[in-house]
């Protein structure tokens, strides 16, 4: 079969609220651009239930119907979307080579992309326990009593008994977080310490709302299909005794994965992964390739926040098209790794 080839002034890699967002600029401005899907279309709202907290939506709205309409607004534009598995890119000269595989288990290349700019919004993923009960509904309570975002879904545990996994800075922050909705904050550490920092966990010790289980793990995520999650099956990692704990809320704050494995050693990265961008634009160390979402963002980790990243790679794209125009099969990028 032969492999299809394609050249496009924009490819955007991910279609969360950033990938969508820089479609919906590089459209507007008559670029073309093609959207790469990606492994999870829509990004990580499409596994969220209500989102109260994006602007412009004064009675909420379901995560999947939020990035539905980022979808058709891009497409209006004329943003093309393809939802092939990209498995290797060289951005040593422009324009740029995406292999594109049909699958993640793919064998075969089927398509070459190539990209006169490129905007890397392939976000970051939550990591998880990989215990029973935490898979998104319906094989588990994901969105309906589990969560790894507490900015995103707090209020919804409003008056309720929530757990919190882990013991670093951000699940400080989560507990923290939490208390202002919460009647009891729990967190549950497999350790008899926590490795987050001084001051945050002078803060945590010092709010009566949240206790601590020590040297405890998760097991199970507890809960039924109509009221969510009712408990978790913990165990004393030193005694072995397993036990019930209840709780309406289970927040799992072990960290963030940026999905940028695809680009290691080929931009400048910080030491988690994350790519990093030059100021206030979202320029990589490689003319011409731009980052956005949580792909580059370790901190806030928010839809509007990818949005507004997203907006600026978009016109950050533009404007390099603008001073360099369309390049040579040969022309050299001169990258500062």
């Amino acid at each position: 079969m032969a492999i299809q080839e394609t050249k496009h002034k924009v490819v955007i890699l991910g279609s969360g609220p950033a990938g969508l967002t820089a479609a919906i600029y590089t459209a507007r401005a008559q670029l073309k651009p093609l959207v790469v899907e990606g492994p999870q279309p829509g990004g990580q709202l499409t596994i969220t239930t209500e989102v109260e907290n994006y602007p412009g939506f004064s009675k909420g709205i379901l995560g999947p119907d939020l990035m539905r309409e980022f979808r058709l607004q891009a497409e209006r534009f004329g943003a093309e979307f393809t939802d092939v598995w990209i498995d290797k890119v060289e951005l040593d000269r422009r324009p740029f080579t995406l292999y594109a595989k049909s699958s993640p288990i793919g064998t075969e290349i089927i398509r070459i992309i190539k990209a006169e700019t490129l905007i890397i919004s392939t976000g970051a993923s939550a990591k998880w326990l990989g215990v029973p009960g935490e898979a998104p509904m319906p094989e588990g309570f994901g969105g309906n009593g589990v969560s790894a975002c507490a900015t995103c879904d707090g209020f919804f545990f409003r008056g309720k008994e929530v757990v919190v996994v882990g013991g670093g800075d951000t699940a400080m922050e989560e507990a923290l977080f939490l208390t202002r909705f919460a009647t009891r904050v729990t967190i549950i550490h497999r350790r008899d310490q926590f490795r987050a920092s001084k001051i945050m966990q002078e803060r945590v010790f010092a709010n009566p709302k949240i206790g601590v289980l020590w040297n405890t793990e998760v097991k199970e995520i507890l809960g039924e299909k109509e009221k969510g999650v009712t408990g978790v099956r913990i165990i004393n990692n030193k005694t072995g005794e397993e036990s019930i704990f209840n709780c309406q809320g289970v927040f799992v704050a072990i960290g963030h994965k940026p999905n940028t494995d695809l680009f290691r050693g080929l931009l400048d990265m910080d030491e988690l992964g994350y790519i990093k961008t030059e100021g206030k634009t979202m320029r990589t160390s490689v003319p011409g390739v731009f980052a956005c979402g949580d792909a580059q963002d370790p901190h806030y980790r928010q839809a509007v926040t990818a949005a507004g990243t997203g907006c600026m790679a978009a016109i950050d794209a533009e404007k390099f098209l603008a001073e360099h125009g369309e390049s040579s099969e040969e022309e050299t990028v001169a990258s500062s790794i």
